[in-house]
């Protein structure tokens, strides 16, 4: 391929360094100057990355202002720790618990529980704790006392005695399992330790883990589970998100060589879009954030927006660096072409992030936030520093012609590449008929499989962790050896001061009690009520013939006297009904609130009023009602923000509906990806649909920007098509692909929420791109029609003095060359 001879100095001294934009002759005129100051910010952050820390909160993860939340909060100190706790079942090795070895060691473990930060020690319950008692009835009335017998000294009397206390304290299924094979230690935990700084979820899940192992050398098993121990799992597979984070890098950086065969450019493109991430990192210290399991995707994001874009300046560049154009005015005249295209698909990336924000939820929030300031640095790394660092590189000669082969063979008139020809084909009326009859019916088939979407979890355990995982084996345990899963919803009763205890609001309980027991997915309950059929059996020489709710306020009150704290409160105004759910599913939780609410609303009085909900599922209920609001709403302000970005750049609603169907296609299409995956929308997964649409965006505005461009200059649809898949498509397919690779590795991963991103964001990229290189031009043949491109241009010509200036200075260089 030849290339033409250049006098360099007389291109250069025929440039006017006054033309363009105010902003490109501030930066390009003191090249230097940014490049320095790029450079200082750059070290700064980087310090500033020490001290990002990695962690979770609890309260972040729940929506703090809804209703039953609030509850919750007014209730909480009151209730005998229905928020974040752990339980930690230790198994016996010898058959029962009725060892006295298992028991030393269970104390032991106990004990040591008890003195690690954050823990509410107030409300922990083992068998070795004062709080767990025993009621019964013997010849002299009602007794009671701590399960763990007096004078208990290992003996087969002091075994006899214990085993006979657990049978009365009615802890069979609650501490102690089914089969008498564990006991469980339950672990409330507090926010924040006695020094008041928050709980580190990492070191006191490593606590965990340590007394995990200590105690299984000494023969018995220990299961975890509970949020904090989620968490801690999350953070530690957090080595392989970095891992697989290098993975991606390396992956991007081949592509883009094997692309450019430029080593020059190919590091200069990562090494802004990996600069970006280290500057969005090094701010979020300096705000006051971290980094939690939920966002550790982010600076991914971050990475793979920068090579989009980086890689659309460098082609540009490359490709006027082949026509003979100087470097320095190459990166201008690329800057000029692709700047506002940039700067809109980035401002409608921070949107879409921003949009999150409207989500009540602490943890989304902090997410839109590093997102937001991600997009933002990367105005400074990928549109402002990448062109003029390749103003000074520029790239290798044979990069340089490389970059034009198809376009030199097509002015030769040799034959169009199969693959632009074929892509091409879908600006005529045939092929684009066909792509809009076949995009629609895979979208209707795809709106009819995202109807199945559910909210929530969908699986038993911890969604986020594999099956397979330690946690979720942990999860089956518990669920195999009580009866029920550590999932509890509990519904909060209040009555005048004094005055729990009266029948009426007993009553109530024992009726809603009843009722919940025949919902699928109700294990059992617990309450005041019940506790007062079984006394009332135990009083009656064990007869089920008296297992009923009697109206004798003496009795009830005698009952009541002697029921355990976690049942009602100090000043018997709270009683608390305790569900207990075979899972925490979607469609669990939504049918047993669904059902309280309509009881509460019938029952509710000045006496009694019924108030959801506390409890881990409760917590959940609330968090699942919260995103099911959400997630419409978030989705159509995203793409109300995208359209009203697109249509500030084009000036023509047809263009702006040419860019976002394809977009809204992706969408419909990944919502059915997560119904066949098994995923619900929650807060893990909520973000990331909104995510995908404003990524999907950068490949639509790169290429339309391009086309209409080229339809301005009096271009059929087919030319400006073709002439915008050799300048940014070839540049959109490259990225698509390449970050498509990038993230699948991650199905690799042991975390499954990770996966399973990793699958839903590679599904989003190669969609974005068949639907920026195909549905796109297949609508513009139905839509953008000639008429209608010259009224868009002539309004874009309003301002014509610096960008006229500019244009006649390209003109006249290029024609010296």
């Amino acid at each position: 391929m030849k290339v033409p001879s250049v006098d360099l100095s007389a291109a250069t001294a025929c440039f006017d360094h006054r033309s363009g934009s105010l902003l490109e002759r501030a930066l390009f005129n003191n090249r230097l100057v940014v490049v320095i100051l790029c450079a200082i910010v750059t070290a700064l952050l980087g310090w500033q990355t020490t001290k990002l820390e990695l962690n979770a909160s609890f309260e972040k993860t729940i929506p703090t202002a809804h209703p039953y939340i609030q509850e919750f909060n007014t209730y909480q100190s009151q209730l005998a720790g229905l928020g974040n706790a752990v339980r930690i079942a230790v198994e016996s090795p010898k058959g029962t618990i009725y060892d006295p070895q298992f028991l030393d060691a269970l104390r032991r473990m106990s004990d040591e529980i008890f003195l690690l930060p954050g823990v509410d020690r107030l409300n922990m319950k083992s068998l070795w704790t004062p709080s767990t008692r025993w009621t019964g009835v013997t010849e002299e009335g009602l007794e009671g006392g701590p399960v763990i017998p007096e004078g208990y000294d290992g003996s087969p009397a002091s075994l006899e005695s214990l085993r006979e206390n657990i049978v009365r304290s009615g802890e069979i299924g609650q501490i102690v399992a089914t089969d008498g094979k564990s006991s469980v230690i339950y672990v409330p935990l507090l926010a924040k330790d006695a020094e008041g700084r928050p709980l580190d979820y990492a070191v006191f899940a490593g606590h965990l883990e340590k007394l995990r192992q200590k105690y299984e050398a000494e023969g018995v098993s220990v299961h975890i589970t509970g949020f904090a121990k989620i968490i801690g799992d999350l953070i530690d597979g957090v080595r392989s998100v970095l891992l697989f984070f290098a993975v991606a890098v390396a992956i991007a950086t081949a592509t883009v060589f094997w692309y450019t065969r430029c080593v020059r450019s190919t590091l200069l493109v990562v090494t802004a879009s990996l600069v970006a991430v280290v500057w969005q990192l090094g701010l979020l210290p300096t705000l006051g954030y971290s980094l939690d399991p939920y966002s550790i995707l982010v600076p991914f994001l971050v990475f793979a927006i920068g090579m989009s874009h980086g890689a659309q300046k460098m082609n540009g560049i490359m490709q006027d660096i082949g026509r003979g154009i100087p470097k320095l005015l190459a990166a201008r005249f690329t800057f000029r072409r692709l700047f506002l295209a940039g700067m809109t698909a980035l401002l409608a990336d921070a949107v879409g992030f921003a949009v999150l924000l409207v989500i009540d939820i602490q943890v989304i929030r902090e997410l839109a936030i590093a997102a937001s300031i991600g997009v933002a640095v990367l105005i400074f790394t990928n549109l402002i520093l990448l062109p003029i660092l390749l103003s000074y590189t520029g790239v290798s000669a044979g990069a340089a012609k490389h970059s034009l082969r198809t376009e030199v063979a097509d002015e030769q008139g040799q034959s169009k590449h199969p693959l632009w020809a074929f892509l091409d084909r879908f600006t005529q009326r045939r092929m684009a008929t066909l792509a809009v009859l076949g995009a629609t019916a895979i979208g209707l088939a795809g709106l009819v499989v995202s109807t199945q979407l559910k909210i929530g979890d969908l699986d038993p355990g911890a969604p986020e962790l594999r099956p397979d995982s330690r946690y979720n084996r942990d999860v089956a345990f518990m669920n195999a050896g009580y009866g029920a899963s550590s999932d509890v919803l509990a519904v909060m009763v209040t009555s005048p001061d004094g005055q729990c205890s009266l029948y009426d609001t007993l009553n109530k309980i024992d009726s809603l009690e009843w009722q919940l027991r025949q919902l699928p997915g109700v294990e059992t309950t617990n309450s005041l009520s019940l506790l007062n059929r079984k006394m009332m059996v135990g009083l009656n020489e064990a007869n089920p013939k008296w297992y009923e709710f009697v109206p004798n306020q003496s009795m009830l009150n005698t009952v009541t006297a002697g029921a355990p704290r976690g049942l009602y409160n100090d000043s018997c105004s709270l009683l608390t009904l305790y569900i207990y759910l075979r899972d925490h599913k979607a469609d669990t939780l939504s049918a047993v609130v669904q059902f309280v609410e309509a009881f509460a609303l019938e029952n509710n009085t000045e006496d009694a009023k019924f108030l959801l909900a506390a409890g881990n599922a409760g917590i959940e209920a609330a968090t699942n009602i919260v995103v099911k609001e959400a997630w419409r709403q978030m989705l159509f302000l995203v793409y109300a923000a995208v359209a009203l970005l697109s249509l500030i750049t084009f000036r023509s609603w047809r263009a702006v509906v040419v860019a976002v169907l394809p977009l809204m296609l992706t969408s419909v299409l990944a919502e059915a990806l997560m119904v066949i995956l098994g995923m619900g929308v929650k807060v893990a997964t909520l973000p990331v649909i909104a995510l995908g649409v404003g990524i999907g965006i950068d490949y639509a505005l790169y290429i339309l920007s391009v086309t209409l461009a080229q339809l301005r200059e009096g271009k059929s649809l087919s030319e400006a098509y073709y002439r915008a898949l050799l300048f940014t498509g070839k540049v959109v397919m490259l990225t698509g692909v390449t970050l498509a690779i990038g993230v699948v590795t991650w199905v690799l991963s042991p975390i499954k929420f990770q996966a399973d991103m990793g699958l839903l964001l590679a599904f989003m990229f190669l969609w974005n791109m068949l639907g920026a290189l195909i549905l796109l031009p297949a609508l513009a043949h139905f839509l953008l029609r000639p008429n209608d491109i010259a009224a868009t241009f002539a309004l874009q010509r309003s301002d014509e003095s610096s960008a006229a200036k500019a244009e006649a200075s390209q003109d006249h260089c290029v024609a010296i060359l």
